[in-house]
């Protein structure tokens, strides 16, 4: 996960070790945060050793799933604030993630458990689409061997490593119709980076990763685009013009020379800290938009914590959680509430979903948000190691924890590959606040299929900004039910 806030609200924290588990936090932290981040170089202009595009593994045959029965409707783009695939249709990205990639196991977490595919079969069998994939750059780099692996239950990973060995959790996880995001999430292991380069990474190593994995899953469809370095903060700026820390300048350098590599991918583009979470300040995209070559691939993307990560003031307030909506519209939410462009929460979770307690109510209510404004998101995490937050699997790693999952179950889209699928007039599930019109429907079958109090004359009140005559609605046209 990531680390949040604001050294300018809190004293300085002593570091944990680096662990292996992507867990430990002291302070304004992230939840599975080391505290022992690297610290940038003074140029990001260093010159990278050449990085070729590795040869990979052989990979498994499909396992065959329903998902697999239509053929992939990517690649994804934006139309104003949501996501359509190559059919016109609207995607939401409802998905978890699943880390370890990028600490020293180099390999993501549970497999000296569990069977890395039965872990992929319950991620489907629970309901999420789409799987963020955090790495460190160093799993690329030779002697970045795995480890944490029980090779009885995982006899096929036995002699993979690095690329290969994502090549491998990859082609699992899109054979089975999910969505992968690769998440930038650490330079080395040893803990977060505040910039996308250190004095061991440089930019255009970076960048060189970056368009080397883009090449590289050019041709699976369902490896949807690059969240281009989690969590920038203090000293990362957004808007300064300089080169060294302004993050949204090094975002239109990395993102276009993707784009270059493979023009399908989504560019995902987390916030800045300045005062709020790591990764989850994206005031300055308002005047300081990120501009790709083709801006249709942008994504922002903010991460938000709750209390037990680090007790923010607006827990304590008079009316929490009520006070909520107004300050995630400010920090992050107002890009997707002014269809300026698409907002994914690439992170947010909890131990505590219990409704009487802050960090239940605080979790329930940002779902909610994320419900009523159409916004994707990705779920911290499945990972059951994670030390603030807990997972959705509890220390088996086959447990669900229920109640978690009954809180997201309320707000989960299907496959990208089903997606399309959705009979008229039923209500398409990307939740109960607000309805995407499908060939077919009319406005009063909306109404009944969703249980509208009042009707299609309810509707017709509530969208007259959206369309022209209650006697017509036109498909991907976005309506509010309440």
């Amino acid at each position: 996960m990531s680390a949040f806030l604001v050294a300018a609200l809190v004293g300085a924290c002593a570091p944990n070790q680096a662990s292996a588990t992507d867990t430990g936090s002291t302070g304004p932290l992230h939840p599975e945060q080391s505290t022992t981040a690297s610290q940038p170089s003074t140029t990001p202009d260093a010159t990278p050793s050449a990085s070729a595009d590795p040869v990979h593994a052989e990979s498994p045959e499909p396992v065959e799933t329903a998902a697999q029965t239509t053929g992939p409707a990517g690649p994804l783009h934006a139309e104003g604030s949501q996501l359509v695939d190559a059919r016109g249709d609207q995607v939401t990205l409802t998905g978890v993630n699943w880390f370890g990639f990028e600490t020293t196991n180099f390999v993501p977490s549970g497999l000296g458990t569990q069977n890395w595919q039965a872990i992929l079969d319950q991620m489907v069998a629970t309901g999420f689409n789409t799987l963020r994939l955090p790495y460190t750059n160093q799993l690329f780099a030779e002697g970045s061997k795995p480890s944490g692996i029980d090779y009885g239950r995982n006899p096929d990973l036995q002699g993979l490593s690095g690329l290969a060995l994502m090549d491998k959790i990859v082609k699992g996880a899109t054979d089975r119709g999910l969505m992968v995001l690769l998440d930038q999430h650490r330079p080395d292991t040893k803990g977060q980076g505040q910039l996308w380069y250190t004095s061991t990474l440089s930019e255009d190593k970076w960048i060189q990763d970056w368009t080397m994995l883009a090449r590289h899953y050019r041709d699976n469809p369902l490896v949807i685009g690059a969240d281009l370095h989690n969590e920038p903060h203090d000293p990362a700026t957004w808007g300064s013009g300089n080169k060294a820390n302004d993050w949204r300048l090094a975002a239109e350098r990395a993102g276009n020379a993707v784009l270059t590599a493979n023009p399908t991918w989504l560019i995902v583009v987390e916030g800045i800290s300045d005062g709020y979470w790591w990764g989850g300040n994206l005031t300055g995209a308002k005047e300081h938009p990120v501009r790709l070559s083709k801006p249709d691939k942008l994504v922002y993307s903010a991460h938000d914590y709750g209390p037990s990560v680090w007790q923010q003031t607006w827990f304590k307030a008079k009316n929490f959680p009520d006070n909520m909506p107004a300050l995630w519209k400010k920090e992050w939410a107002y890009l997707a509430m002014d269809n300026t462009a698409p907002v994914l929460m690439g992170e947010f979770g909890g131990r505590s979903v219990d409704p009487n307690t802050v960090e239940g109510k605080w979790q329930r209510k940002l779902l909610s948000f994320l419900e009523e404004e159409g916004i994707s998101y990705t779920y911290w995490a499945w990972n059951p190691d994670s030390e603030d937050t807990g997972g959705i699997v509890q220390s088996d790693w086959k447990t669900v924890d229920q109640a978690k999952l009954s809180m997201l179950k309320s707000y989960q889209a299907p496959l990208l590959k089903n997606s399309h699928e959705r009979p008229a007039g039923k209500p398409a599930p990307t939740g109960s606040g607000t309805y995407v019109v499908q060939p077919g429907d009319t406005l009063d079958g909306i109404a009944r299929a969703n249980h509208v109090t009042g009707g299609w004359q309810t509707l017709w009140n509530l969208n007259r900004d959206v369309l022209k005559s209650p006697e017509v609605v036109v498909p991907n046209q976005r309506l509010r039910l309440r």
